[in-house]
């Protein structure tokens, strides 16, 4: 490890990484070192993050899936431990917004779409990749959260799958802390220039707002650091 690639030799793998701040945070991992596993539904987008990636001198591998249907987890988990002995960051960030509501007018089954994509993928892997990250030296499970984690009128949905990201991955690291070397992260982006901010405030002037670059920066200097399992960050502007 060296100063300028803190994270040469390790591997990461980003959901949601096509866009926003899945594909800034893999794009500065990237640059740290770490050769990054991009996955997203939209395969053009990751192979423009790769292609970025690549021309900054880094490495990546796309695997275009959908993180709703289980089965492809475990594909790809077998895809990678295939290659690899090792996964040393897992940075779930994928996630759905879903409709602003009050809580008794929710959508049945756009909440559970919601349930499976938010808080049911990242279960299924850290359970696909729990022997991979146990096999790491120092493991590091980053779960990009939301301020509304904490109740906010009509983000009862987005914001109950949040709470409940939170918890799980808080519990897994409880779980893991003293008999490997995992360690779990809490981060709140807070207000960053990204597609699903537009949507859900969309008279606001996203010139205000931070690039999804700055929090891309404080995921890899969060994970390149000795950071304390159970770590809450929120990113400022």
């Amino acid at each position: 490890m060296t100063d300028t690639l803190p994270l040469s030799g390790k591997l990461a793998l980003v959901t949601g990484a096509s866009r926003g701040i899945g594909a800034a945070t893999a794009e500065a991992l990237g640059r740290a070192g770490a050769h990054v596993v991009l996955t997203a539904r939209t395969a053009g987008g990751l192979e423009e993050v790769e292609e970025r990636i690549h021309a900054a001198g880094g490495s990546a591998t796309i695997a275009p899936l959908d993180l709703t249907d289980g089965e492809s987890i475990g594909r790809l988990a077998q895809a990678i431990g295939g290659r690899w002995q090792a996964l040393d960051i897992l940075v779930l960030n994928a996630a759905t917004l879903g409709s602003l509501a009050a809580v008794q007018a929710i959508d049945a089954k756009e909440f559970a779409r919601l349930l499976t994509l938010n808080v049911g993928a990242p279960q299924a892997l850290i359970a696909a990749f729990d022997g991979m990250l146990r096999a790491s030296a120092d493991a590091r499970v980053v779960a990009v959260t939301s301020s509304v984690a904490t109740p906010r009128a009509y983000w009862g949905a987005y914001g109950a799958s949040k709470a409940a990201l939170e918890t799980l991955v808080g519990a897994y690291g409880e779980e893991v802390k003293n008999i490997s070397a995992i360690r779990t992260h809490i981060v709140d982006p807070g207000a960053t220039r990204t597609a699903m901010r537009a949507r859900a405030f969309p008279g606001e002037d996203p010139a205000t707002l931070k690039g999804p670059d700055v929090v891309g920066g404080a995921i890899v200097a969060l994970v390149a650091a000795d950071t304390p399992t159970g770590h809450r960050m929120r990113v400022e502007g």
